[in-house]
């Protein structure tokens, strides 16, 4: 794609993350010559890239067109959705915006940053008339979904409508907020709507998926259930919904509530600032609930995906003020995000070898996802009728399967597309029509790398085979240190094979290559390895060291 790319006279869409994946999501829409941006999200590391936390998709394509952005248009809260604004948005040099709960999430995150006078944040109040951004006029709608504030976005252009979905679900009684109704988004579809782009999550689930206001039934069953034991609620911090439901639990149970986690009291204090949560009981401090009786404490914590940090895998590893004892009770109220059950397992097995209950949504109905299953999609293709369906926010394969279900639901046109992929939603026929570089950044420290970059790709190469550092003197002594490996101390006879080895590899040497250093150098290395590997079958990473090289 050139780089004076410009979408002039046409309505274009641009998945640059969140689209092959779930997380990390950033869209663009582009109509005659302009950019607009839906969300800034970003992802967690993973075991491909050690020593990494976060990752980001790469804005390069946005970034060398950054003068034709207008703006960055904020859906919700969540951290895959604005996770990477304080590491972007001031280079991109666009506002955002917002509604309240998750402009003031934002606002704390650029102030943490420094960038709160830098990125010029507008919120966006409900009942608030369009607002128009260049070509683009934007109508936040409010959906249930599991965070408060979750919206859709409907944006006008001069081409027709897009209904952009952010994510969500349909709740006839979602605790916090009130959604968009049936008759008013079948409104919208009778006005016409070109295009709907939407969440892909939960689209192989075959039942709806369920409503905030059943969940107060099963979590206040099982609480009942243990009258006399001390039980923790693991619990998305970001779900206002539910610290609602656990509160009215905690007055209905007679326990006190105590909080375990920085991310829960942040949440709980925006939430209240912006008028949620207004009457959520007063929390007890930690000494205080360890010295009330065990069937008197109801504890929120945070940690259900086993980060290692979080307060539910300190007390699984009895390294946190809030202690559990055989027969107390964790209640997981989350769903297992894909890529974490090895952590989520080691949390339970820690917490089950000390003969501690766990109960978790598959035994019991104390989650429900903030994401539609088939008969909600279903519903919505039936209220809105769009034109055109683009299926986002989702692994290729519930993208692709999104895109088989709008098709038989009678949506004439579905597009499956990844990131990179620039579709044309109109003039003309709807489909892909080229594709653009993208590419994933990640955090490293303080730095901001590329992910498949030299720094990560050696880095997984150490871990997975370890390191030789070969010193060699100009009397041809050698000295061998393993890293990583278990040639050291468990091998003794290892480095005097290897130095055996490398010696005669180097007296080997003929004409100039015996006074070359690059040469001699390289035939250090290659002997190192090979008996590394004629030892422990590994291929390591071997740094040689030489004066002459």
């Amino acid at each position: 794609m050139k780089k004076n790319f410009k979408p002039e006279n046409e309505l274009l869409f641009l998945a640059l993350g969140g689209s092959g994946e779930i997380g990390m999501n950033v869209n663009l829409y582009g109509c005659d010559g302009k950019w607009l941006m839906v969300d800034l999200g970003m992802t967690f590391g993973a075991n491909e890239y050690p020593g990494i936390e976060l990752v980001f998709a790469d804005l390069e394509f946005i970034e060398d067109r950054a003068k034709d952005l207008l703006g960055i248009v904020l859906t919700h809260a969540h951290e895959d959705h604005i996770g990477a604004i304080p590491y972007f948005a001031a280079d991109l040099g666009v506002p955002l915006y917002a509604t309240p709960f998750t402009a003031e999430l934002v606002r704390r995150k650029l102030q943490e940053a420094q960038l709160e006078k830098e990125v010029p944040l507008h919120i966006v109040r409900e009942g608030d008339d369009d607002m128009q951004i260049g070509p683009f006029g934007i109508r936040y709608l409010p959906l249930a979904h599991s965070i408060a504030e979750g919206n859709a976005l409907l944006i006008d252009t001069p081409y027709g409508k897009v209904f952009h979905t952010g994510d969500w679900k349909l709740d006839e009684d979602p605790i916090i907020g009130e959604p968009t109704t049936e008759e008013e988004l079948r409104a919208i579809g009778d006005e016409g709507v070109l295009a709907l782009v939407c969440d892909s999550t939960n689209v192989f689930n075959p039942e709806p998926s369920g409503s905030e206001g059943a969940v107060f039934k099963g979590l206040l069953e099982e609480v009942q259930n243990w009258p006399d034991r001390r039980v923790v609620v693991s619990t998305f911090a970001s779900n206002v919904a539910r610290l609602h439901t656990l509160g009215e639990i905690a007055r209905e149970t007679g326990r006190e509530i105590v909080i375990a986690g920085r991310s829960l009291e942040r949440m709980l204090e925006v939430s209240q600032e912006n008028g949620y949560l207004t009457d959520f009981p007063e929390r007890v401090d930690w000494d205080t609930a360890m010295n009330l009786p065990r069937g008197k404490v109801l504890i929120i914590a945070t940690g259900g995906q086993g980060e290692p940090r979080a307060a539910l895998s300190r007390m699984a590893d009895k390294n946190h003020p809030l202690e559990l004892s055989r027969g107390d009770v964790v209640l997981f109220s989350s769903r297992q995000i894909p890529g974490n059950e090895l952590s989520i397992g080691k949390v339970m097995n820690q917490l089950a070898e000390r003969g501690i209950e766990m109960v978790t949504d598959r035994q019991s109905m104390i989650h429900v996802s903030g994401h539609p299953g088939r008969p909600e999609l279903q519903a919505l293709y039936e209220w809105l009728q769009p034109e055109v369906l683009v299926p986002v926010h989702g692994e290729l394969r519930h993208m692709q399967e999104q895109a088989r279900l709008g098709l038989a639901e009678g949506i004439p046109h579905a597009i499956f597309q990844k990131n990179g992929d620039i579709v044309s939603l109109a003039p003309g026929e709807p489909g892909k029509i080229g594709r653009v570089p993208t590419g994933r950044l990640v955090l490293d420290g303080d730095l901001i790398i590329p992910a498949d970059g030299g720094a990560i790709t050696e880095r997984r190469r150490l871990a997975r085979d370890g390191v030789l550092i070969v010193a060699v003197t100009g009397q041809e002594e050698v000295t061998i240190r393993a890293l990583g490996l278990p040639l050291d101390e468990d091998f003794p006879d290892f480095e005097a094979e290897a130095t055996r080895d490398i010696q005669a590899a180097l007296r080997g040497l003929r004409g100039r290559d015996a006074k070359d250093p690059k040469a001699r150098h390289e035939a250090a290395r290659l002997a190192a390895r090979r008996a590394a590997n004629r030892w422990s079958g590994k291929r390591p990473q071997v740094q040689v060291i030489m004066p002459e090289a």
